[in-house]
């Protein structure tokens, strides 16, 4: 019953500059629809072994959950996971250079629902792959922008 759901994106700004911003989790609630608030459960900035506690509302539901950070390569990748809720899931970010000064970004979730969560899969999927797309091109949205 695995989801998995892998979201790209280019981004006309430099990798270095993509992947600080968007691998800081105090900036989350700036370009995830869905993620409201942020809390450090460990001290910033990002590293291997960080928590950070986030809300989130998805279909209809509001879920509360923490991340440890499991990889940290600056500039090229951050790899997260929680085991909390009825969805453990893992969240990837891979940055490339996609020349000179564009990026692409690539955003992966994946996990295996639990409980309810499992009846919720046909919609999960479809729902997850909106909510990436629309993530993504906030982000590019704000990069972009400055």
């Amino acid at each position: 019953m695995l989801v998995d759901v892998v979201t790209q994106i280019v981004i006309d700004w430099p990798r270095d500059l993509v992947a600080t911003f968007s691998a800081d989790p105090s900036n989350a609630p700036r370009w995830y629809v869905n993620i409201k608030s942020v809390e450090w459960k460990t001290p910033p900035p990002v590293a291997v072994g960080s928590q950070v506690a986030f809300v989130a509302h998805f279909l209809g539901r509001r879920l509360a959950y923490t991340y440890q950070v499991m990889e940290f390569v600056p500039f090229e990748r951050l790899v997260m996971a929680t085991a909390d809720g009825p969805f453990p899931m893992e969240t990837s970010y891979v940055w490339e250079s996609a020349g000179s000064e564009r990026t692409e970004m690539t955003l992966r979730n994946r996990g295996n629902p639990a409980g309810f969560s499992k009846l919720l899969k046909p919609l999960m999927v479809p729902a997850m792959r909106r909510a990436n797309r629309k993530d993504l091109g906030r982000l590019k949205f704000l990069m972009e922008r400055t």
